[in-house]
């Protein structure tokens, strides 16, 4: 019998964060009040002068095909961005633009790994690398870092084999909000060269960063690096764009043209009215984004605080994105033993949806979203600690 299914397919695991939407859905459906903070998507809407770009392209009738990597000024935009932003020199030839960053990691690793090339990824990780570079036939290498999430250079220096292709670093992070100082970001990076290996820099919640903390973008940290780095990024979070679907990658000149050939093979441009909404975006203030990050940042504190009133459970102080990443094994039982059975004991008994860590290669967490109002947050975290008592 002829199988329905690939076995690359069939080697896919489900997003655990849309995973757990459904089962809140399914809850919500019986009528039950469920509080999620289980998707990373900013409840604030869209700035209003991108939405007025985006009316005014469609008055203008901008609803054609564009080049597959992106119209020339977008590209020229986000190249002006990195040398201005991010200390990172390139040009327009160094960009192509996709449909959201996880579109544009897919490409990347689409584009460079071969069967059997090791891509080192840091845990805990975001839960869609380790299944895109299977889909592209790499082997994902699992390196731990320290109980603060900071990364521990020797390990990865361990972990580099002739087979190694890439680094991917994840900074600000997510699941755990930690913020990479300079130095460290530069004790990997200087791995990397030494062992002539690439880096991919994923760096979607540089805008989120608090208490005193500071993003900086791999690329920025010498010219040798930057030769070796690939940097992806997106508009979800910085403007609550995530339905938008605009993302972009940073690269050699050679792996912007590979991307674009995949690309337009296969989705071709990203919509075009999206296009024109983020180049207002580019030029635009950045006041709505910092309003953003202040209300976060208020969360951020609120919940840090109220995870470690509860026994049994510590809690880190993140210092970028909009996550909290709890370790909740102090509560685990028999009943109750692992990061999924305590996402649905919580589900069940609280009402509230979280993500397990275990998605994100440590099962001693959860993923807690602070991208919901502070009332939300109050009192799903008021229902947590008076479901635990019961553990």
């Amino acid at each position: 019998m002829v199988e329905l299914l690939s076995e690359r397919v069939s080697r896919i695991a489900p997003s655990a964060t849309f995973a757990v939407k459904a089962k809140a859905n399914a809850l919500k459906a019986k009528g039950v009040d469920v509080l999620s903070f289980g998707l990373g998507e900013p409840d604030f809407d869209t700035p209003q002068h991108i939405k007025d770009a985006a009316k005014k392209a469609l008055d203008e009738g901008f609803t054609k095909y564009t080049a597959a990597a992106g119209i020339p000024e977008l590209r020229e935009g986000i190249a002006s961005k990195m040398k201005e932003q991010n200390s990172v020199e390139c040009s327009a030839a160094n960009i192509i633009v996709s449909n959201g960053a996880k579109h544009s990691l897919h490409n990347i690793f689409q584009a460079m790994l071969n069967p059997g090339d090791e891509v080192i990824i840091l845990s805990p990780y975001w839960v869609s690398y380790l299944e895109q570079i299977k889909l592209s036939e790499g082997k994902p290498i699992i390196v731990d870092c320290d109980e603060q999430f900071q990364p521990i250079p020797d390990k990865i220096r361990e972990a580099i084999t002739d087979n190694t292709k890439m680094i991917v670093v994840n900074s600000p992070n997510n699941p755990t909000g930690a913020v990479f100082p300079k130095a460290s970001l530069k004790a990997v990076a200087d791995i990397a060269l030494e062992n002539d290996v690439y880096i991919l820099s994923d760096e979607c919640y540089e805008n989120f960063v608090y208490g005193g903390a500071e993003h900086h973008s791999v690329a920025s940290l010498s010219p040798e690096i930057a030769e070796k780095t690939i940097t992806v990024n997106a508009f979800s979070k910085t403007f609550a764009m995530t339905g938008w679907r605009v993302g972009y990658a940073v690269a050699p000149e050679p792996l912007v043209k590979a991307m674009s050939s995949l690309q337009g093979q296969t989705t071709s441009n990203v919509n075009s009215i999206a296009q024109k909404a983020v180049i207002a975006a580019l030029e635009g203030s950045l006041d709505d984004v910092k309003n953003m990050a202040k209300a976060f940042d208020e969360r951020r504190k609120f919940a840090v605080d109220a995870f470690n009133s509860i026994d049994g459970v510590k809690c880190n102080k993140p210092e970028g994105a909009f996550y909290l990443f709890p370790y909740v094994d102090g509560l685990y039982t028999e009943k109750v033993k692992g990061s999924s059975a305590f996402c649905d004991f919580l589900l069940e008994e609280a009402h509230v949806a979280l993500v397990p860590g275990v998605a994100f290669g440590l099962d001693s967490c959860v993923r807690f979203s602070c991208a919901s109002s502070l009332e939300s947050i109050e009192k799903g975290l008021k229902q947590i600690k008076e479901a635990t008592k019961a553990l």
